[in-house]
């Protein structure tokens, strides 16, 4: 796995580092492309982490969040240990038990739902994956098909029919 030190740097508020062009065009080797966003893992001073190389303004950028790098906004100009590798397991979110049964228990919501677009899709099923309890969880996807059905808002929006 390459490994480099890099300066942290913000764009708005959101901390990253340029990854050295060698190491960029070994990640596009091993990812088999060099456009879209690119899975990786790898260590920021020593701790693991998972995150996505994005393209931003015509630059390749590691975003390095708290989760990654406690305190990262207050630490810019920092030099941090990297390594990172392409990272080839499914990252596919797989929608919670209970909406797979609502949908299935309502066509036409099934049918909205897998006609709205992935990114879409994905919020819907992270959001409701990650609520901890039954009650929220059950109250939520209640929500949810109301929302495919048009008949509420839901994760902030409206469906436009």
């Amino acid at each position: 796995m390459p490994a480099f030190k890099a300066r942290l740097d913000i764009i708005g508020i959101n901390p990253f580092i340029f990854v050295p062009q060698p190491v960029l065009l070994a990640l596009f080797k091993d990812a088999g492309k060099d456009k879209g966003h690119i899975p990786v893992y790898g260590l920021v001073n020593g701790t693991p982490y998972v995150q996505t190389l994005l393209r931003y303004k015509g630059e390749w950028r590691l975003y390095i969040n708290t989760a990654i790098l406690p305190n990262s906004p207050k630490r810019i100009g920092e030099i941090i240990e990297v390594s990172i590798a392409y990272d080839e397991r499914d990252r596919t979110l797989q929608p919670h038990p209970d909406l797979i049964k609502a949908l299935a228990q309502n066509k036409e919501a099934e049918a909205v739902f897998h006609n709205l677009s992935p990114s879409m899709q994905k919020e819907i099923i992270r959001y409701i994956s990650t609520l901890k309890t039954t009650e929220a969880r059950a109250k939520n996807i209640k929500l949810a098909i109301g929302f495919l059905l048009g008949e509420n808002r839901f994760v902030g929006r409206h469906i436009n029919k």
